[in-house]
């Protein structure tokens, strides 16, 4: 018998987006290395819906460690996207956000077009060392999403 897939997760936040022509390469399809900029958009979209500064609290200013993109399908010029964001760990001085993108269709369609995962560490200051990611913070992303004991 074969294994139940794993359940999908669940994205409590999403932002539009559009495709502009900065995006694209001369096929009017976007170049690989502009999705990092849907990406950031749609996370500092989901920090202001948390009430959390977009750079970060005072002392705990974020620096991305590592991304890690999966592109499923092209987009294109124009073609609305939906930017799904979740928290999907947090540790002592990082935080690990997980971000969909799908393009939005005409009626209900959609079609899955990259997932990305970022871990974000939070400094004392640019170029110091990592500091314990807030209280207030940690409750806000709990609380959003659903995880807090």
């Amino acid at each position: 018998m074969a294994a139940a897939a794993p359940p999908e997760p669940v994205f409590r936040f999403s932002v539009r987006s559009r495709v502009e022509i900065a995006d694209t390469d001369l096929g009017a399809v976007v170049y690989y290395g502009r999705y990092p900029h849907h990406v950031d958009r749609g996370v500092v979209a989901y920090r202001r819906r948390l009430g959390i500064p977009p750079l970060g609290p005072e002392g705990h200013l974020f620096v991305v460690r590592s991304m890690h993109i999966d592109y499923h399908s092209s987009a294109r010029f124009d073609d609305e996207l939906d930017i799904l964001v979740r928290t999907a760990d947090i540790g002592r001085t990082s935080h690990t956000a997980h971000v969909r993108i799908d393009r939005l269709g005409a009626g209900a369609a959609r079609e899955h077009v990259a997932e990305a995962r970022l871990v974000i560490v939070g400094l004392g200051a640019y170029g110091g060392r990592p500091s314990r990611i807030p209280d207030d913070m940690r409750r806000a992303i709990e609380t959003f999403e659903g995880t807090g004991s």
